[in-house]
């Protein structure tokens, strides 16, 4: 009831969705093989979205990427509402620093756990960890952060796209 009267309700449904995900998969042992179709295909959707959208800062990258409705909550940058007002972060923010960003997957970290209806694979969660590191001309690449992300992938029409996303645990270094 707090949380109701404080908070919007399409939040407070996102949050206790992701909430019911995550004891879920701690619960289960569902996550698919590194080596499988499914963890090989979100694989390469991260890489799209951060090897060239992210640490290139392609703003189109991100917009063929993400769903239409596309929100991210992040713990130290808030809600993002929606997918314009992430673009315009990301091309008034990140393209715009003073350095480049650059952002690596730790490889090991990623797990991917199918979401099926009725046997049919409609969506994915991502779950990793990431670092994230600073280029400066004449210096050594350093590390900034480190974090955690869970990603909320759809098929639309055959394709990935991005859903949602939940950036966390960041930690400067």
């Amino acid at each position: 009831m707090i949380l109701k009267k404080y908070l919007p309700q399409t939040f407070v449904l996102t949050v206790v969705t992701f909430l019911f995900f995550s004891l879920q998969l701690t619960t289960a042992d569902a996550q698919v093989s590194k080596n499988s179709k499914l963890y090989q295909e979100i694989k390469a959707q991260d890489s799209l979205l951060f090897t060239i959208g992210f640490n290139t800062c392609d703003v189109g990258q991100f917009d063929r990427l993400l769903t239409a409705d596309f929100k991210m909550f992040h713990d130290k940058a808030g809600i993002t509402a929606t997918k314009e007002e992430f673009l315009k972060g990301i091309k008034d923010g990140l393209c715009k620093m003073n350095y480049k960003a650059e952002r690596q997957l730790v490889p090991e970290s990623m797990i991917v756990y199918p979401l099926e209806k009725n046997g049919v694979l409609y969506g994915a969660i991502q779950v990793a960890d990431h670092k994230f590191y600073g280029i400066e001309p004449n210096k050594p690449k350093y590390l900034t952060s480190v974090a955690k992300i869970t990603h909320l992938w759809l098929l639309e029409n055959g394709v990935w796209k991005l859903a949602q996303s939940l950036s966390y645990d960041h930690r400067e270094k």
